[in-house]
């Protein structure tokens, strides 16, 4: 009889165990439902620094892309002109690094969160085209070299382009005017020859600017600068967009050889405030735009899930061509618009509620797949 040696037993234990581990049938995830692009989420510094264990606990479970809400945007990061600040923009990164995700950068070049003293001479007064020039060369080439293997893609230049078409009357565009935006990629390309760069817009349904957006992709191309794809934000609401517009600038983009990411993903459940409305009118126009302070009521809730319902199968229709689904943030609590327009809204806008439950449409695809 052979002897039964501790070694022996260890093996019998290991093998069991492997083998256990392989039989046992592994939970399906989100990012499990969609295989054929990344699935993201928009994530604070809260969550990319640890402070928020729960929605890490989500973001590493169910997403394979982050991108960050803020700490990358040019007052975080760049807030003086010799200075840089970079211990959050580390951390969002590392985050992602350490997990194994997919990162991608926002943004480069914006109209809006730019710190002040970008577009002030030395002398005071605005900027010279060439100096602002200089500033944003310097700016892109030190972010992206900072970051340059550990970043998949950047969104170089954020909302420039105005619902008729024309490109919107920013510092960036009174001072430098078209060519501001082929620079940006141009510095950007220098700076890490590897990286996907993107252009990244709202409203991306209104016919205007989709002709704007095809226009920009074409003076890109002429002018040999790199494009890998369109971003649109896709901030929704229970009656918009028209998902024929919404299908007709997917198509536009698409036929221009570049591939689309649906960046910003969220669908308010709040009725629409109507724009040059004076929020603060009264007590009750403020109370009649938040409705659901306590729950989101079933009838809207079903309203709401066969909506973006409706969005996914729209995407899945150009999964060919669609590199990345991002969610803007990752659970309702989240959201930049629970108090946007008028602070104190309580809105239901992305795929996971207030208790970290998935919203019954994407619940529904995980149980079918078990």
């Amino acid at each position: 009889m052979k002897k039964i040696t501790l070694s022996y037993l260890a093996a019998i234990t290991v093998v069991t165990t492997a083998c256990s581990t392989v039989s046992e049938p592994q939970e399906k995830t989100l990012k499990d439902l969609f295989p054929d692009y990344t699935l993201g989420a928009a994530i604070n510094v809260r969550q990319s620094s640890g402070e928020d264990q729960v929605s890490d606990s989500i973001v590493l479970r169910h997403f394979n892309s982050i991108v960050p809400e803020d700490c990358m945007k040019h007052e975080n990061i760049h807030p003086g002109k010799d200075q840089y600040y970079w211990d959050e923009a580390d951390k969002f990164v590392q985050f992602g690094v350490d997990n194994g995700m997919q990162v991608i950068g926002h943004c480069l070049v914006w109209h809006s969160q730019q710190a002040p003293w970008l577009f002030v001479g030395d002398d005071g007064q605005q900027v010279t085209a060439d100096e602002l020039k200089a500033r944003m060369k310097d700016h892109i080439t030190t972010v992206v070299t900072r970051y340059k293997g550990k970043i998949t893609g950047w969104d170089v230049v954020n909302e420039a382009i105005v619902e008729d078409g024309s490109y919107r009357n920013s510092l960036w565009y009174q001072i430098l005017g078209e060519e501001f935006i082929p620079l940006a990629f141009q510095y950007a390309h220098e700076a890490d020859p590897d990286l996907e760069l993107y252009y990244n817009d709202y409203g991306m349904n209104v016919p205007g600017r989709r002709e704007g957006v095809v226009r920009l992709i074409r003076q890109l191309k002429e002018r040999g600068c790199r494009i890998d794809a369109v971003g649109l934000q896709s901030h929704m609401g229970m009656n918009r967009p028209d998902w024929d517009d919404f299908e007709a600038s997917i198509q536009a983009y698409i036929a221009e050889g570049v591939d689309v990411q649906f960046t910003e993903v969220d669908m308010s459940a709040l009725p629409s405030v109507t724009q040059g409305a004076n929020i603060a009118d009264t007590e009750e126009y403020r109370e009649s735009l938040n409705p659901y302070k306590d729950a989101l009521p079933d009838s809207v809730s079903v309203e709401w899930n066969a909506r973006m319902t409706k969005f996914f199968e729209i995407v899945d229709k150009y999964k060919d061509h669609v590199k990345r689904v991002t969610a803007w943030g990752v659970t309702d609590r989240d959201s930049w618009k629970n108090d946007w327009p008028i602070k104190g809204r309580t809105d239901y806008c992305l795929w996971f509620d207030r208790n970290n439950q998935l919203k019954p449409f994407l619940q529904e695809k995980l149980d079918q797949a078990k």
